[in-house]
């Protein structure tokens, strides 16, 4: 018998795994594809933030995964962790969602607690999920205990994981309310009770719109600042140095990862289809953030036209082609549009990343692992994600020409976004 059955064992559902595990819980994890439960079974991780160490610990602690969906059957708490990305329509794609329900539909026995928390838009725990459990496993609404938990799981953050970032928990009865409580005092340090599922939902959403809305504020900012000849850079410094009203965001070359490019995008879609108006602002970051590559594009143009040089049959090298730095999570990453589209003109594209040997992207040429020679061959270089093996100052030095999108140069050689 289980304490817990994880359902989909990615950058949400295995720290979860690992934290219920440390907490002494009997954990099982389910997932649909057979590399990741065998590489589990083995003692592999396929994740940033679990080491291989840690899933043989896991595994000591009596971890298993599988995919067989009838492991539920003797679980007192099932938390569904699958991917939600966009649909065709600009939508939630729940595909993935239904699929993990239809699942463990059948499997459910009375009293077992089911968690949402896979990102989406308001109403899907109570519209979306119930139904489908209630109708699959034949229980009725006092028989199955519902609730929704948004993750907030930031993949390479040194400082806030799953145990010490604080668990927000909706449910749309009060006993279903006290089961997921009680559920998660056991694995982090702090849980944060929503209204209902709907609120609990929202917050998730709220938070990385917050974020997309004010990266897109930066994006366009600077792009009129290097018009205007001003250091947007030296700018977010000195406002950054009131201890009151103002939070520093940064510009870069666009926007990545599993939720600020998609979450947004979740309640735009809903606002849009249910109450028949748009949210401007997020359809304004959305436009400007995902415009991005194609501003440093240009600038690499401009660079380029500088030195008497046509893009076509030049050498860009892409340093740092993750969506954020020190992991090999490549998801949305903004260095994929800006690796296609000096392709479609034409350039030599060589990149450069300590976390990624393989980069699938037609046309691109991994660079020697001496990052140095490499930069020093380039027409151009672009440091389009800081990871902490670069040596920032020696790659200025090295480079013909340096086009730094995250701000960290500090010599007047390179070229800031």
């Amino acid at each position: 018998m289980s304490d817990l059955v994880v359902v989909g064992l990615g950058y949400v559902g295995l720290p979860l795994v690992a934290e219920a595990c440390r907490a002494g819980l009997q954990v099982t994890g389910l997932d649909v594809s057979p590399r990741v439960v065998e590489g589990l079974n083995a003692g592999r991780s396929h994740v940033d933030d679990l080491s291989d160490e840690q899933v043989g610990a896991m595994l000591a602690a009596g971890f298993t995964a599988t995919s067989d969906a009838s492991c539920v059957a003797e679980a007192d708490a099932v938390v569904i962790c699958v991917p939600t990305p966009l649909s065709a329509d600009g939508g939630p794609d729940l595909a993935a969602v239904e699929s993990a329900c239809r699942g463990i539909g059948p499997h459910l026995g009375p009293g077992t607690l089911v968690v949402l928390e896979s990102t989406t838009y308001p109403g899907t725990t109570a519209e979306v999920v119930r139904p489908l459990l209630e109708e699959l496993s034949g229980l009725g609404p006092d028989e199955l205990p519902l609730a929704y938990s948004p993750e907030r799981i930031d993949p390479g953050n040194p400082t806030y994981g799953l145990k010490n970032t604080p668990k927000v928990v909706g449910a749309d009865d009060p006993a279903a309310q006290e089961r997921a409580r009680a559920f998660y005092a056991q694995v982090v340090d702090t849980v944060v009770v929503a209204r209902g599922t709907r609120e609990a939902e929202s917050a998730k959403l709220l938070e990385n719109t917050y974020r997309h809305v004010n990266i897109a504020l930066v994006n366009e900012m600077v792009r009129f600042f290097h018009e205007l000849d001003i250091d947007f850079w030296e700018v977010i410094r000195l406002a950054s140095t009131k201890p009151f009203g103002f939070q520093a965001f940064t510009p870069g070359p666009g926007v990545g990862g599993h939720c600020i490019p998609i979450d947004p995008n979740y309640l735009s879609h809903r606002v849009r289809t249910q109450l028949g108006y748009g949210f401007r602002f997020v359809e304004l970051a959305q436009e400007i953030n995902s415009s991005m590559p194609a501003y440093v594009v240009s600038r690499v143009t401009a660079l380029l036209n500088d030195q008497e040089k046509a893009v076509r049959g030049s050498t860009v090298l892409l340093l740092g082609v993750t969506y954020k730095p020190d992991i090999a999570d490549q998801r949305e990453s903004p260095a994929l549009d800006v690796a296609k589209r000096l392709l479609q003109l034409g350039a030599r594209v060589e990149y450069h990343d300590p976390h990624v040997e393989h980069w699938d992207v037609a046309g691109t040429v991994r660079a020697d692992d001496d990052v140095l020679a490499a930069v020093g061959r380039a027409d151009v270089t672009v440091l389009l994600q800081h990871h902490a093996e670069y040596d920032v100052a020696a790659l200025e030095q090295s480079a013909a020409c340096l086009l730094d999108t995250r701000g960290r140069t500090t010599g007047e050689k390179a070229h800031r976004l």
